[in-house]
């Protein structure tokens, strides 16, 4: 009887050596899950940066199982192509992206930081002292942007439209040259790049500011997703949503220090970026949550739909519940 016994040990060793083999072939000693890689386009600034920074040194993405692969972008919409073709899998836009995702080239997956940069200014001796007065001026502006969008918002209200002014599209770096070169009557442009026009024109004026139209308007920058992954793969579109969430909430209760993790991050200098978040509004995500839930966050994103129609980039304003995962949001943020 002792061979039969000393057959089957063997055995039941041999086969607790084959499974646990099997539990280990990700290469992981502890036989732990390797972590999933996830592609994410980011713009070098505070808005944009500031959330990565922090999931980097809290170590955010190992907690949740990511890994990330970070790709750096000049702006919104070649995010949006990326995502599109594959090379990535979330990014973040600016508000003035928006209406990509309107137009269903991707998913918005959290709001981010409100926008509160953006300024249409003019020189100290134009003479120009109303958005009514820019009628037929030459107004330098970087097409398709937030600056875009708060100069069409502005003419609107003052009765006028696009075709009243001299509208010259330019990129952010020609319109800061053009202006301290008095080359353009006025700008719509943004800060930091406002910081970097006054030291030509220190007495410039703000004609009108992001900030005036706030809370009946809003203008949020965006996390963004391939729409077949958040179709296929929830799963993972809820961890990455832990990672923003998170980092979201530590940057809300330590602002300064956030600016200067994301100048470190970006290897920039601090002082670069010093102030970067008075310039921007950043709710926790309780209050995002509480906000999605009432709808404000729907009425934000349809507010700047209803813009992008205006400046004919959406011939009508979609449903913000086709192109916002509201419920992926709420949901990420109770587990």
């Amino acid at each position: 009887m002792r061979r039969p016994r000393r057959l089957a040990a063997a055995f039941t060793a041999a086969l607790a050596l084959l499974l646990s083999a099997a539990c280990g072939s990700s290469g992981n000693e502890t036989g732990a899950a390797e972590p999933k890689t996830v592609r994410f386009g980011y713009i070098a600034d505070f808005s944009g940066a500031a959330v990565l920074a922090t999931a980097d040194k809290q170590g955010l993405w190992a907690k949740h199982g990511l890994e990330p692969d970070l790709k750096v972008f000049t702006n919104g919409p070649l995010q949006i192509q990326a995502l599109g073709s594959g090379d990535i899998d979330f990014g973040y836009i600016g508000s003035g992206a928006t209406w990509l995702p309107a137009s269903g080239k991707a998913k918005i997956i959290a709001p981010n930081m409100l926008g509160q940069a953006d300024r249409i200014i003019t020189h100290a001796d134009s003479g120009i002292t109303s958005v009514a007065a820019l009628k037929g001026k030459k107004i330098g502006v970087p097409e398709g942007t937030s600056g875009d969008m708060i100069l069409q918002l502005a003419l609107k209200e003052a009765g006028l439209t696009a075709k009243d002014v001299q509208k010259v599209n330019m990129d952010p770096s020609t319109v800061v040259t053009a202006f301290s070169a008095k080359q353009i009557d006025a700008a719509a442009i943004w800060y930091p790049l406002i910081d970097t026009i006054k030291k030509n024109a220190p007495d410039l004026v703000e004609l009108t500011k992001s900030a005036d139209y706030y809370p009946r308007l809003s203008f949020p920058s965006s996390f963004v997703a391939r729409n077949e992954l958040v179709a296929d793969d929830a799963a993972t579109v809820t961890k990455v949503l832990k990672v923003i969430q998170e980092a979201n909430d530590w940057i809300a209760a330590n602002t300064a220090e956030a600016e200067t993790l994301t100048a470190t991050f970006l290897k920039a200098p601090a002082e670069q970026f010093k102030g970067a978040s008075a310039v921007t509004k950043i709710l926790p995500t309780a209050e995002l949550v509480k906000l999605t839930e009432d709808g404000s966050v729907a009425g934000w994103y349809k507010g700047l739909a209803d813009i992008f129609v205006v400046m004919g980039k959406l011939t009508e304003s979609p449903d913000p519940a086709a192109y916002y995962t509201a419920d992926l949001y709420k949901s990420a943020s109770s587990r």
